[in-house]
């Protein structure tokens, strides 16, 4: 079992899940872990329940009645008070377009059914410890173009504020504590999706095409083939 943190007993957690019988497991063993949960069968009852009190993590299925997981992630990411709350997708859909389309629309991450309850529970925890750890103080981040502000969980290109989910703003703020190096998938994947990350590694390549047509700036995240990524300093870009 999942030991127990302080940190975590104060967290909130909402199942979108229309299976009684998995929701009530999920619940069951998150609440053993001391989350604090609620469920929802159908996606306009999970919206006024998030919408009512934004969670700190949304676990969302896929497949739910009148309207679909992945319309709700949607509606999720264009709210400003859900668009930046942790989702993990909960699927059992094999086919990749599907995982990448839910992680295009702003997913941070999946899994897919049948998953162990203790599997669940690392991904859960793993998620909200990343999460948290963006709040910390950091200096922000300015090259003339580019700027990022961790304190208020801000992003600005070009003047233009950026809009971005934790995951993005995670990935982004990585490589510009690292601006001008290459930095490797397997170091991005460690940091941002921490040392256990159990999903595809595909997923970075799908959240930096994300952050690129974000930025409306493609030129500041160069692809080093075979190897990685890496943020130029727009000043530079400049001169």
């Amino acid at each position: 079992m999942v030991a127990i943190t302080k940190e975590t007993r104060t967290r909130s957690v909402v199942i979108v899940e229309d299976d009684e019988d998995i929701a009530d497991s999920i619940r069951y063993n998150l609440e053993r872990e001391g989350f604090r949960v609620r469920v929802a069968a159908t996606g306009e009852e999970a919206l006024n329940l998030i919408l009512d009190g934004p969670p700190d993590l949304i676990l969302l299925d896929l497949n739910l009645p009148h309207m679909s997981g992945l319309e709700m992630c949607r509606r999720l990411r264009s709210e400003s008070v859900t668009s930046a709350v942790p989702i993990l997708i909960l699927t059992a859909r094999t086919d990749e377009s599907d995982k990448v389309l839910g992680l295009n629309l702003g997913a941070d991450d999946y899994i897919t059914k049948p998953f162990s309850m203790r599997e669940l529970v690392a991904r859960v925890n793993a998620v909200l410890r990343r999460a948290g750890g963006m709040e910390s103080s950091r200096p922000v981040y300015d090259d003339g173009v580019l700027v990022i502000d961790p304190a208020t969980f801000s992003v600005r290109c070009q003047g233009r504020e950026v809009r971005l989910t934790r995951k993005e703003f995670a990935l982004l703020s990585e490589l510009a504590r690292n601006r001008g190096r290459v930095m490797t998938r397997e170091a991005l994947l460690s940091r941002v999706w921490g040392l256990t990350y159990y999903g595809d590694s595909r997923t970075l390549d799908v959240h930096i095409r994300r952050l690129r047509k974000k930025l409306g700036h493609a030129d500041l995240i160069e692809t080093i083939t075979g190897i990685g990524y890496r943020l130029h300093d727009a000043r530079k870009q400049a001169e």
